[in-house]
């Protein structure tokens, strides 16, 4: 599905959760802690968080990305002090990520600007919960409701990189057609617009979307990205069905700024991506 999670992307452990780590396991022993404080079992634990005995077992032995939900819940329920959504923040960006990915989702973590354009579906860096649930719903082989679960909860995670770092410069140029689609149906098509306008207020974010009409393109080879670290180097990244592609060589890095550069001019202005989409939105 894109973003080195899920489809494109998918692969995380045999089962679909994320692969374990230091800071998963970590994260589920301070749960683990807290709850036996409060002398809750975990099936008393559970119904109180909203999430089933296998998921909260799962996420205490550091074999699940625990969903932003669980932190708050988990967090009030055990009255922690702050120590169960302090660990959480602590947890890799890379859980629940394909291993070609990871590279890319370090440097993107630190990234001081970062470029995306997409003609097969929205990013995953912009999809709202509603529209990243109906693309694993949708992905083959099927995944079972816990691995749903799993790779969505890493995707929401990512996305703070929106809003955590206000000073790197996200730009995004999406095809029209990705909205005219309607994955998901009417009510899912709303709510991605929506999520996209609202993001597309803040600062940091320019979104512009290319006219489905387009004589010239410059992005005909397919979604590119590209990222300049904090020392100033640029990298490039392209994702197919089941790899990813991190490009470092300069003279192809420098041949997909060319290409990126050019979109921007073809495609709608800032101010006019957003009026298309407010129109776009009261015809859905």
């Amino acid at each position: 599905m894109t973003d080195g999670v899920g489809g494109t992307g998918g692969a995380t452990g045999a089962n679909g959760e994320p692969e374990p780590s230091d800071s998963l396991k970590a994260f589920g022993e301070v749960v683990k802690v807290f709850r036996k404080r409060a002398l809750l079992t975990q099936e008393q634990f559970a119904p109180k968080v909203r999430y089933s005995v296998p998921t909260v077992a799962s996420i205490e032995q550091g074999r699940r990305f625990p969903p932003p939900a669980f932190v708050d819940r988990a967090e009030d329920v055990l009255d922690s002090f702050g120590v169960i959504k302090a660990a959480a923040k602590h947890l890799s960006r890379k859980s629940g990520l394909a291993s070609w990915f990871r590279q890319w989702a370090q440097l993107e973590a630190e990234a001081l600007s970062l470029y995306t354009y997409e003609c097969r579906l929205i990013p995953g860096l912009l999809q709202p919960e509603a529209y990243a649930r109906a693309l694993f719903a949708d992905q083959l082989p099927p995944l079972r409701d816990e691995q749903v679960d799993a790779q969505l909860a890493a995707r929401m995670e990512r996305q703070r990189l929106l809003r955590d770092r206000p000073n790197t410069n996200y730009s995004f140029i999406l095809e029209e057609h990705l909205f005219l689609r309607r994955t998901g149906g009417r009510v899912v098509t709303l709510e991605l617009i929506d999520h996209v306008l609202d993001l597309s207020r803040l600062r940091n974010i320019e979104i512009q979307v290319m006219p489905q009409v387009r004589e010239r393109h410059a992005g005909l080879h397919g979604p590119m990205r590209l990222l300049e670290t904090s020392e100033n180097k640029w990298f490039g990244y392209s994702e197919g069905q089941e790899t990813g592609d991190f490009i470092t060589d300069p003279k192809v890095v420098s041949t997909l700024q060319m290409r990126y550069a050019r979109m921007r001019s073809q495609a709608h202005s800032l101010e006019y991506s957003v009026g298309l989409l407010q129109r776009m939105r009261g015809a859905v």
